[in-house]
């Protein structure tokens, strides 16, 4: 098994990145940045969020990935945590299709801080069945910060951070709109997207609405999966100044996802899934159980432009309504209200179709963040940056059952950072201190005490130093070492309920400590003509590791798992190799791989839960038609373009390759050992040209074409029950589904 981790990154070379090198040809035409997913990215142009504000790619002293616009659009999926999860480092945990939460070099939960629209996302992410309330439609471009980024975003970034970028607000004088359309074959899944954005003498605006549905998915073994339906539906909308003086914007957006609950119960006889009588697997509508999830949200962007700088300040608060209803519940308050059950069924239908039917569990939490800093221009190859941040939250329990404590939080942090550039040479550094205050609320159901009243403070010193040495301007060198932080969250700390949704009752230890991250980052990138290549180490030792235990006990009938917390390491890679050796053909491999242990542990419990196989990507892509890049300016090049129908013409054929996961925690059943299985997916894409005005985006994919019947490691359907006809645990991922997708633009 180690031999074979060892052999084939060394084949492959791995992460390489369509998207992080490009033809300085591109730069030279002015070409749009879109056509980014085309060729390769370029590390002199492309800005990431770095220590000091943005930062060229290549001057970056940690690991960064970049999903550029085109990529996005192009991609098949079903969220957008999905729509992330091929890159390299970069895994998701799953429940069904509409459920997603990204895992960054195997942590993930509130390790992983997901930024957008400027503020940091908060929604209850402490669950296993709880994803991120985004609308993936109005996400325009994505980046990746891979390990320990607590000096930038305080605690919980200890993973790394994912920020999806909105589309930036258009030139003075444009307006645009657009019309986007999906479906997908194997769950029936149908959206649509409307949007539009504009620039009037400094007053800009940008405003979408979208929509999804989707019924149950299927695969060859189980038939449809009753409960994987889901709806979403999204708007948001920024009205705003943008002046030489600088900017100030106001967003806002609302989001509303109803999931269904999947329980995996089956038919004696046949095995497959079922549900109730007469449930149709092609049934769009809500079935109990299920759960409706609202996310609001509201920031106040600014920034002034100064003589020597620039001051920064964003405001955003956030409301999350979280709630779940069961059938359980439902026929407990059908019998304590009615006194003749035939009688009334009808009327509790209506009910609970109008959204009458009382929750069983009902979170609403509210949030509010700011962040306030200073940036300097850059002065002497010197660039500064200093600022405070902070949180503010409150939870609250709504409905019938508890699972955590109310709850309210407080947290401020302070940092300082620096950036200098001598000759071939970046370096950056800096320091933050954060402190945190959480406070849980006591709960009495009858005499017994539920959740008791405690207070916890949490401090903190965090930093990083890192280093680039651009040894050509081909080859870069990177390293760079950080000192992450994350304080426990309420679930940790005052859980005392059954968590149906993970099978599990779930005890939290209000005795935890903090924990503390030291991670060492060290990559080598080269680009060329012909190739690009990227390898980035990575070692992690965190104190204090949090993780859930089993008791081997069992109450109310679900068995008792415990917060505890022991020292970890987790040491790992990402490697990949682009090859091009004609402009319009790409054969590009990827390999990831994460071995996270805890120490001092026993055989079945010493690798850590939730840790993702090794992961080998291949495509093989050739660019039929693309005028642009070579020939704008140019009459012939014009002329060119103007005669051809399809432009940015691409086919492409893939092979997701997961070997098996042998490194699970054993102990209690808690996780099982996962074979390998690979996945073949072949795709096409196409601009629409009249006149050459591009008029449409046409793109198609077949994901898992020969209908691979499979389980993710990190899928929690896996752990469903056992099918008695034939001994398979679990839930199966989806089958064979091709995506057809349209994007039409409007200028105006």
């Amino acid at each position: 098994m180690k031999t074979r981790y060892i052999i084939l990154p060394l084949l492959c070379i791995c992460t390489a990145v369509a998207a992080q090198h490009s033809d300085k040809h591109n730069h030279n035409h002015g070409e749009d940045s879109t056509d980014v997913f085309f060729r390769h990215l370029n590390l002199n142009e492309v800005t990431v969020t770095g220590v000091t504000g943005e930062t060229k790619l290549k001057h970056a002293t940690a690991p960064v990935s970049i999903i550029a616009p085109q990529a996005l659009r192009a991609a098949s999926a079903t969220n957008i945590v999905d729509a992330i999860a091929h890159q390299p480092g970069i895994s998701q945990l799953t429940t069904g299709g509409s459920i997603s939460k990204p895992i960054i070099r195997g942590l993930g939960y509130n390790r992983v801080v997901v930024m957008s629209e400027g503020v940091r996302q908060e929604g209850q992410q402490w669950g296993d069945e709880h994803g991120v309330e985004i609308d993936g439609s109005s996400v325009n471009s994505v980046e990746i910060l891979k390990g320990p980024a607590s000096l930038m975003y305080g605690s919980d970034a200890m993973a790394g951070v994912v920020i999806l970028h909105p589309l930036a607000p258009l030139p003075e004088g444009e307006m645009r709109a657009s019309v986007a359309s999906e479906y997908q074959t194997n769950q029936g899944l149908f959206a649509y997207s409307l949007s539009t954005a504009g620039n009037q003498r400094g007053f800009v605006w940008d405003a979408r609405f979208s929509n999804k549905m989707a019924h149950a998915y299927k695969n060859k073994y189980d038939g449809y999966v009753p409960g994987s339906q889901f709806r979403e539906r999204a708007g948001r909308i920024r009205l705003g100044l943008s002046k030489p003086w600088g900017h100030t914007w106001l967003t806002g957006t609302v989001y509303h996802l109803t999931p269904g609950i999947i329980e995996g119960g089956r038919d004696a006889l046949t095995g497959l899934l079922t549900h109730e009588d007469g449930w149709d697997g092609h049934n769009y509508s809500k079935t109990l159980p299920y759960q409706e999830i609202k996310h609001y949200k509201l920031v106040w962007d600014n920034t002034l432009n100064l003589p020597n700088g620039w001051l920064k300040a964003v405001v955003g608060y956030q409301q999350n309504r979280r709630q779940e209803y069961e059938e359980h519940h439902h026929h407990e308050h059908e019998a304590e209200e009615h006194e003749h059950e035939h009688e009334h069924e009808a009327e509790e239908h209506e009910h609970e179709h109008d959204g009458e039917l009382e929750p069983a569990l009902y979170f609403r939490l509210h949030t509010l963040t700011y962040d306030v800093r200073y940036l300097t221009r850059e002065f002497d190859g010197w660039k500064l940056s200093a600022g405070v941040q902070g949180m503010w939250q409150q939870s609250q329990n709504l409905g019938e059952e508890f699972l955590i404590p109310a709850y309210r939080l407080f947290d401020v942090g302070l940092f300082a950072t620096a950036s200098k550039q001598l000759g071939q040479w970046t370096l950056n550094g800096g320091l933050r201190f954060d402190h945190r205050h959480v406070h849980g609320d006591a709960l009495m159901e009858g005499d017994a005490l539920r959740f008791a009243d405690f207070s916890r403070n949490f401090s903190s010193v965090t930093g990083s130093v890192g280093a680039v040495w651009n040894v050509t301007d081909r080859l870069n060198l990177r390293l760079n070492v950080s000192r992450g932080y994350r304080a426990p969250n309420m679930s940790e700390m005052g859980s005392n309920g059954a968590h149906h949704g993970a099978l599990r009752y779930e005890v939290g230890n209000q005795q935890l400590k903090p924990e503390y991250s030291l991670q060492g980052d060290l990559g080598v990138d080269f680009t060329s003509e012909y190739i690009s290549a990227q390898v980035a180490l990575f070692a992690n030792r965190i104190a204090n590791y949090i993780f859930l235990r089993g008791e081997g006990g069992e109450m109310d009938g679900t068995p008792v798992y415990r917060y505890t917390q022991g020292d970890a390491r987790l040491l790992g890679f990402e490697a990949g190799v682009d090859v091009h050796p004609v402009h319009s053909l790409h054969f590009s491999n990827t390999f990831s791989y994460v071995d996270a242990r805890l120490m001092n542990a026993s055989a079945d419990t010493k690798y850590l839960p939730c840790t993702p196989a090794p992961k080998w990507t291949s495509e093989l892509k050739w660019e039929l038609t693309h005028h642009r890049h070579s020939t704008i300016g140019h009459r012939h090049g014009a002329e060119a373009s103007h005669r051809t129908l399809l432009d940015n013409l691409y086919v492409a054929a893939g092979l997701d390759c997961y070997l098996r996961q042998s490194h699970v925690y054993g102990a209690d059943d808690t996780e099982t050992a996962t074979p390998g299985y690979a996945l073949l997916r072949l795709s096409a894409g196409t601009d629409v040209q009249i006149k050459g005005r591009k008029v449409a985006e046409l793109y198609v994919t077949a994901d898992n074409l020969l209908n691979k019947a499979y389980q993710s490691h990190l899928s929690r359907l896996k752990y469903a029950d056992v099918d008695t006809v034939t001994g398979r645990r679990g839930v199966y991922n989806m089958g064979r589904n091709i995506t057809f997708k349209v994007v039409v633009p409007i200028a105006f």
